[in-house]
């Protein structure tokens, strides 16, 4: 089998493109290859030619869709068809994975449906996960998709924040897309985010917990990252990703969670299918509330220096 993982600049690799996260297109995908083998795209598969002893499949994507999330899976998988209330999901699994894979993606209908009352509606026609027979280092988003190792899998539900994770990518970072790259925190963050938001909505630890965890675990850190502009080396840091995630909890309590979760409803909606960057949600958030936000965003966004939490009602 084979695999694709392009984040951040591997599309050229495989297809000529300008591999840049703000160029979106839609996308036609036909690969052939031997009859035992399956293949997954990005879009939903609108044909398969059986040959002499080869499989051409054909997907078809048409929402606009940046280089880095295209991707192509091949391998031995069985394939199994399910839904989460309106969302057609698809998995593919190796056959030796399928028990472990009931077990540990039981939850994630109501996983899509908490996410969907947090953050608006899915933004795709259906979702596929696909668990490649490899350990991975991380799971991988891809458009309407997310691929996870053998390695994510453990019949005990020991990696189900990860499933979170990358589901909620399909809204940040999916749909909406950072124009650059520097605003990477705009995927990270969120999906970071929807992790405790996640917690919290299954009888698990609120997300402010998991905030007070961190923040103390970043504060034990060097304070020399810029989240609204980490620097190439630093892209997939961490401290982006939990920072990030922090940003968006001093924002919830500061806004309250009636004017917090509107504003990322109007975010997911307002650029659906786009590109925006940090400036456009600070804009947007703005507009959300009439406490000024700028000490806020700045000290979050543009200081290295960890701030310290927010308490609720506390206006800056």
């Amino acid at each position: 089998g084979a695999m694709v993982a392009n984040q951040p600049i591997g599309a050229p690799s495989w297809f000529p493109c300008n591999d840049h996260p703000a160029d979106k297109a839609r996308y036609r995908t036909s690969v052939t290859t031997a009859a035992p083998l399956t293949v997954l795209a990005h879009g939903q598969l609108v044909s398969y030619r059986a040959g002499a002893g080869t499989g051409t499949w054909v997907y078809e994507q048409p929402v606009p869709t940046p280089t880095y999330l295209a991707t192509v899976q091949i391998g031995r998988y069985q394939r199994l068809r399910t839904r989460a209330g309106d969302v057609p999901v698809l998995a593919a699994v190796p056959r030796a994975l399928i028990g472990d894979y009931h077990l540990d993606f039981a939850r994630q209908p109501q996983m899509l449906a908490a996410f969907t009352h947090f953050f608006g509606p899915y933004p795709f026609p259906d979702y596929s996960v696909v668990v490649v027979d490899e350990e991975l280092e991380v799971p991988i988003e891809a458009q309407g998709l997310s691929v996870f190792g053998r390695n994510h899998l453990d019949g005990r539900r020991g990696h189900e924040r990860l499933i979170a994770h990358e589901l909620a990518h399909q809204w940040f970072g999916n749909s909406v897309t950072p124009g650059d790259w520097r605003d990477i925190w705009l995927n990270e963050g969120f999906a970071s985010y929807a992790e405790w938001l996640w917690s919290e909505a299954s009888g698990g630890p609120p997300a402010g917990h998991h905030a007070l965890r961190w923040h103390a675990r970043l504060a034990a850190q060097p304070q020399d990252l810029v989240l609204a502009d980490p620097g190439v080396r630093r892209m997939f840091d961490d401290r982006v990703y939990r920072r990030g995630a922090l940003t968006l909890h001093a924002l919830r309590t500061v806004l309250g969670d009636v004017a917090f979760f509107s504003l990322l409803r109007a975010w997911t909606a307002e650029y659906r299918h786009g590109s925006a960057g940090t400036a456009d949600f600070v804009g947007l958030a703005q507009r959300h509330t009439p406490v000024p936000l700028g000490e806020l965003f700045g000290s979050w966004l543009h200081s290295a220096r960890l701030p310290a939490l927010p308490t609720p009602g506390e206006s800056r």
